[in-house]
């Protein structure tokens, strides 16, 4: 078991790891070939663009040398923003993720501000001071609140009242020689005697830390719901406002799936219908648009190759991967792929849109107001509560296509696979919680298996292998884990990304529960006792069982060290795509296009951070009471994630979707199963420790605790899954009032556009576009005027009245279709020509 020396040989790695983590961000920011990796946001939304820098040096490195003296000016850069701006720079999931960090802080963010501002001025003299009543964008009421969160005064109670409390009790120096204990555990309730008086204060602090912690998430559940009510009622129109998912439609013989919907609705919302779009199984004809996309972007290659060496034309092998082959002209092979692919994705829409069966049983309904989408959305459509079921649409950028082509039959199957799955998952991660609690206790292993004793029992091996190890282990044992949860979620069927993350946050939080907590606990109070289990009558287990568990605190101080310190620092300075990025560059990146792709930002990793959140809530709410030297290793991490992910969230992080806190309620109810947990945990020790008198008396807090939890879960979560008519009403009337001639149609239209249709007009944008808009150098912006690219521009569409140069001006991005009159000319005529079937809408008179 690790020892306070223990803790401290892993304290210093973990700190020193954390600081290197840290200089060598600050460092590497400021270098002007990593500013793409570490400002990804402003690039994105175009408010940044590449330093401009003198010499071929300095377009790697920064040449100036007054930089460097600021170079620690992040962190108070971190927490300038307030939290209204924060709100409009990267919306409220962002803003509510950080928020569930000040809930485990005590002041944190002015500490932060405050301390932060010091080392900065510490290291650039003369600059101007941040925390002024001008700057800060914080009231001191707010600043003040923020002081009384959770786990800050939890801490200071803790440690001036209870572990002077179990520090008095002896019971492990009467027991050290049955037990194996160390220096630390003197710290917990496991040294407090059996029957002993003292229990009452435990109780009592555990009443009061139930108490204060109710209060505290009573209050953040009303700022937030506040909150998300406020950013619904001052958000511009949106098309997921009007908008409608249906899935279960019923084949009806002799009419297709779009005229059913249409029809029924039609008929039961006469007044509020607009129109419906189809949604389409393409999963095949997106693989061949991917694949055009990749090939385009080699003839982009070449071309702008081509242009810069005009007297060479570009060849390669048409074997495998270039390699082998015949050599030939690289800009004419890839131009014949093109028409090749083009003739398949052709071939391929028709078929998808002449087959009615691939036409899924389900569509996005659009209505005239958001009073009349609310109606529906939120109602039973059908005698038959299995069929016609409505759903609010997910924002456009939110839906996950490919699972709406998965039949609604499919999905319970697919869920009851799923969840047998992660049910021989979690029991087969219990083999790696095994060997990292093995690592963890030595001692234990010692006795039964005294051979190891000479290698073991070197100091500072010894100090590495319990105090370091076994936190790094698990990390490493949970790396890929959230990446594989996400992947079952994607098979259970959800149609929306934000429904993707949740759903596998949820797994992995249980995941965290049953193995990280539970089975850490229950393997290391095996391993650790061992020696006690196998030679102790069956009537002292309960009491061996008892005074261990405290014990192993010790376990998740490592754990903590590692991931919440070191891991967070390591989320700082970006490594891993630091790395990718700068690979890309040199061998990849062909195109302006390209470059953005590979700066790659992704966004805030809910699947993996929130169910980590959760789990430090839950170990500080557990050993609060019963091992509270844990306390300040937790603060240590809300402090620093905060600042960490404030900043990441301001520079590089951009959300894939946007679903205005509605995991928040997911957060609340984890952190109130922490919270019954810690009082069962509780109530068990005290029975271990013969406290039959005071052990009754906590047999109320979770009742109580469950009924808080209900009256939050009536009070409060209607805001997150239902729209109130009379705001939706609202909201109309104000709109209509403003905007009496509104073409609700025209703004709905492609809202929902099935990506069949949409890729297709990216090719024939394309084909119109080609090289024009491609950046040619690797570092400076370039336009391309080849003449080789004039030559083939293909021909007007059929229909089309527009020349080359008005088709020329319109703007192409792969990642972000952007809707033109030309586009829409040319690709209505090509599918009313080809097809005969019309994709805007099916519905009311256009």
């Amino acid at each position: 078991m690790a020892t306070l020396s223990d803790i401290g040989v892993s304290a210093l790695i973990n700190i020193l790891s954390s600081f290197s983590f840290l200089l060598a961000f600050a460092l590497l920011r400021i270098q002007p070939v990593n500013d793409r990796v570490y400002f990804t946001k402003w690039y994105i939304r175009g408010e940044r663009t590449s330093p401009r820098r003198i010499g071929l040096v300095g377009k790697f490195v920064n040449l100036e040398l007054r930089t460097y003296l600021g170079f620690l000016n992040w962190m108070p850069q971190a927490l300038r923003m307030s939290e209204e701006s924060l709100i409009d720079h990267a919306g409220l999931d962002s803003v509510v993720f950080l928020r569930v960090y000040t809930l485990g802080l005590e002041g944190k963010p002015v500490l932060m501000v405050c301390l932060c501002d010091h080392v900065y001025n510490f290291t650039a003299i003369g600059y101007q001071r941040f925390i002024t009543s001008s700057e800060c964008p914080e009231t001191s009421m707010h600043i003040w609140f923020m002081f009384m969160k959770i786990f800050g005064p939890m801490t200071i109670l803790a440690i001036l009242i209870l572990i002077p409390v179990n520090l008095s009790g002896g019971t492990l120096f009467i027991l050290r020689r049955e037990l194996v204990t160390s220096n630390i555990d003197k710290l917990s309730i496991s040294n407090v005697q059996p029957k002993s008086l003292k229990f009452f204060v435990h109780i009592s602090m555990q009443y009061l830390f139930t108490f204060w912690t109710c209060f505290m998430l009573y209050m953040e559940y009303n700022k937030i719901a506040a909150m998300r009510l406020n950013f619904l009622a001052s958000q511009g129109r949106r098309v997921e406002q009007f908008s409608v998912l249906v899935r279960n439609v019923p084949r009806v013989s002799g009419r297709s799936v779009s005229d059913s919907v249409d029809n029924f609705f039609r008929r039961n919302h006469p007044n509020t219908y607009l129109f419906h779009q189809a949604v389409y199984d393409a999963n095949k004809f997106a693989g061949l648009v991917k694949k055009r996309n990749r090939i385009q972007n080699w003839l982009d290659y070449n071309l702008i190759k081509f242009q810069k060496h005009p007297d060479k034309r570009p060849t390669r092998k048409t074997g495998f991967l270039g390699l082998c082959g015949e050599r030939v002209d690289s800009i004419d092979f890839y131009r014949q792929q093109l028409k090749e692919l083009d003739i398949k994705l052709t071939m391929e829409r028709q078929r998808i849109l002449k087959d009615p069966r691939s036409v899924m049983p389900a569509a996005f309904v659009s209505f005239n107001s958001r009073w009349g989408a609310a109606v529906c959305a939120q109602t039973q459509q059908s005698r038959n509560p299995t069929l016609w079921l409505t759903s609010w649409a997910p924002e456009p950028r939110d839906v996950y296509w490919r699972n709406l082509a998965i039949p609604f039959v499919l999905l319970s199957i697919r869920k009851l696979v799923i969840g047998l799955s992660v049910f021989a998952l979690v029991f087969f991660y219990m083999i790696p919680i095994l060997f990292v609690q093995s690592l963890a206790n030595l001692d234990g292993l010692e006795r039964v298996a005294p051979f190891l004793r000479p290698v073991i029992e070197l100091k500072f091996i010894k100090s590495f292998l319990q105090g370091f190890v076994p936190g790094l282990a698990l990390k490493l044992f949970l790396y890929f884990l959230p990446s594989l949860l996400m992947l079952m979620s994607k098979v259970e069927g959800h149609v929306a990304y934000s429904s993707l993350e949740r759903r596998a946050a949820s797994k992995y939080y249980y995941f965290m529960l049953v193995n990280v907590f539970l089975g850490s606990i229950v393997t290391g109070t095996a391993f650790q006792q061992l020696h006690a289990f196998l030679h102790q009558s069956p009537s002292d287990i309960p009491r061996t069982i008892g005074v261990s568990i405290p014990m192993k605190a010790t376990f998740f101080i490592t754990y903590i060290m590692v991931d919440g310190w070191a891991g967070i620092a390591s989320e700082i300075l970006r490594l891993k795509q630091l790395v990718i990025y700068h690979l890309k560059n040199m061998f990849l990146v062909k195109t302006e296009r390209d470059r953005e792709k590979a700066m790659n930002p992704k966004s805030v990793n809910f699947p993996e951070t929130l169910p980590s959140l959760q789990l430090y809530f839950l170990l500080g709410l557990v050993y609060a009471v019963v091992t509270p030297i844990l306390l300040p290793f937790v603060l240590v991490f809300f402090f620093f994630a905060y600042l960490v992910y404030r900043h990441q969230i301001i520079n590089v992080y951009n959300q894939r979707y946007e679903s205005v806190g509605a995991f928040w309620p997911h957060v609340h109810s984890r952190i109130i199963a922490g919270l019954v947990i810690s009082q069962l945990l509780l109530m068990g020790l005290l029975s271990t420790k013969e406290a039959a008198k005071s052990t009754p008396l906590l047999i109320v807090l979770p009742i109580l605790t469950l009924a808080f939890h209900q009256y939050c879960k009536n009070r409060f979560e209607p805001a997150f899954s239902k729209y109130p008519l009379e705001e939706a009403m609202d909201k109309d009337m104000e709109e209509h009032t403003a905007e009496p001639n509104l073409n609700l149609r025209s703004y709905l239209s492609d809202a929902y556009l099935h990506p069949i249709f949409r890729s297709f007009e990216e090719v024939e944008l394309e084909e119109v576009v080609h090289v024009d808009e491609v950046r040619v150098d690797k570092h400076q912006p370039h336009t391309s005027t080849s003449s080789e690219t004039t030559k083939t521009l293909p021909s007007p569409a059929p229909n089309s009245t527009h020349s080359h140069d008005d088709a020329r001006s319109y703007t192409y991005h792969r990642e972000q279709y952007v809707e033109t009159e030309v586009l829409s000319e040319v690709v209505e005529s090509e599918v009313i020509e080809s097809s005969h079937y019309t994709y805007h809408s099916h519905g009311s008179n256009v």
